[in-house]
């Protein structure tokens, strides 16, 4: 399907056309994250008004991010049958008016309601995912997909907007902007985004016939994996700014400049894991991921305590914890490990399903996507009943145990993670 077209992809025009796609749907993606993740800075004034609970502000921050995952997987189908192009610019089209609405909310449900239409911007993921990546020939989709993947970078420039907009001119303000932002990104997507026909999954194949690779278990295990490294970045991207306020007592914009230290890499170095998965392979990548994120979450589990120990001259009181500068040190590099993660996840998929990439993105998309909309309510949750602010950390370090466990019965007895012809290996012992 994909290699027909990409035969002829050697040409100056093809080339050409290819980039132009890369480019402007990469800028489409990353203000459609912008938007998904709007609520983790404008949520807090709103809490404030509201005075709703940690559990409630989990909510309102996982709202739009539930139906952004709920539609991944219609949105990957539509994608193989009508293509990237017009897909997205009609998914873009239709949050504009949900993104002003929003301006005008004043009740917690209303927030809700309306949260629910501005997610449907988080669904572009899997719509743009296999849209680049079948203008590519299949040794560079990884790099296509990963700089692709970096539009989830809106998470950071959303923290470094809002703030801005919120104190200068109130909460209510950046919707309004941000619906403007989206309208402009859609023109701008539509005069130089491309399409061919010979992209699209031919009519004679169903629904039911694109949804029969689901039932496939290494599936399963990919949105175990992606849970993690996406769905675990979104719900901190929209954790974090709260947790700087209340941890640190930092104001909103110093708070939301620190966030976006976990953001920014999280989102733009996801380019650079697509080249690396391209190089060693998907399985080396992820696997070094799972432990380089398992040891940033244990160390930031750890509370702040005060511990008093009977020495021979008296009480001595110790402080552990980590202050404001380590805790940022090890979000930026759980934030790369992500990264590299998010892109690693994908290459499996281009490598396992060439042809159903649509449909099978959207299903690991999905995944990542209820990670993203559980892991926020359970992060406030967890606050309510322990009073714990680093137990966010601690439900992460337990779930990044699982996908090791899986990965090293699964994967890893049958891989040396060390060989850059780890990938091959990996396929012939499937």
């Amino acid at each position: 399907m994909a290699n027909a077209s990409l035969s002829q992809g050697d040409s100056p025009q093809r080339s050409r056309q290819a980039w132009s796609v890369l480019i402007v749907s990469t800028l489409a993606f990353t203000v459609c994250f912008m938007v998904w993740m709007m609520f983790g800075v404008i949520g807090i004034p709103i809490k404030k008004m509201l005075n709703l609970s940690s559990t409630q502000f989990g909510l309102l921050t996982a709202m739009p991010v539930l139906t952004g995952s709920l539609v991944r997987v219609p949105l990957g189908i539509w994608t193989d049958r009508f293509g990237g192009r017009i897909v997205m610019a009609v998914l873009m089209a239709i949050t504009v008016p949900a993104i002003w609405l929003m301006s005008y909310a004043t009740e917690y449900w209303h927030f809700l309601t309306i949260g629910l239409f501005v997610g449907l911007a988080g669904g572009s993921f899997s719509v743009g995912t296999p849209y680049v990546a079948r203008w590519f020939p299949k040794n560079r989709q990884g790099m296509a997909m990963g700089v692709y993947g970096a539009g989830n970078s809106g998470a950071a420039v959303n923290k470094f907007i809002a703030p801005a907009l919120l104190v200068a001119f109130g909460w209510a303000m950046v919707p309004q902007v941000y619906a403007a932002i989206m309208l402009g990104t859609l023109v701008l997507f539509w005069l130089f985004s491309y399409s061919d026909p010979a992209h699209l999954v031919p009519s004679n194949v169903k629904f039911t016939d694109q949804l029969k690779a689901l039932k496939d278990p290494k599936v399963i295990k990919y949105c175990q994996y992606y849970s993690i490294v996406f769905g675990g970045y979104v719900a901190l991207s929209l954790w974090m700014v709260q947790y700087y306020v209340g941890e640190y007592g930092l104001d909103i914009r110093v708070a939301a400049l620190l966030a976006a230290c976990f953001s920014l890499p999280g989102g733009v170095l996801r380019a650079i894991g697509g080249v690396l998965s391209d190089k060693y392979g998907a399985h080396s990548v992820t696997w070094w991921v799972m432990w380089v994120s398992w040891i940033c979450l244990f160390l930031l589990s750890y509370p702040q305590t005060d511990f008093t120990v009977l020495t021979v001259n008296g009480p001595t009181t110790f402080h552990i914890g980590l202050n404001v500068y380590a805790f940022t040190a090890l979000m930026g590099v759980l934030g790369m490990a992500f990264a590299f993660g998010k892109a690693s996840v994908f290459k499996y998929i281009s490598d396992d399903y060439p042809k159903n990439i649509g449909a099978i993105s959207g299903i690991v998309g999905l995944a990542g996507g209820l990670g993203g909309f559980v892991l926020p309510i359970m992060f406030g949750a967890l606050m309510d009943l322990t009073g714990i602010r680093s137990s966010a950390f601690m439900l992460m370090y337990g779930v990044v145990w699982v996908s090791l466990i899986w990965m090293y019965f699964t994967e890893v007895r049958r891989t040396d993670v060390m060989d850059p012809t780890g990938a091959s290996a990996h396929q012939a012992a499937r």
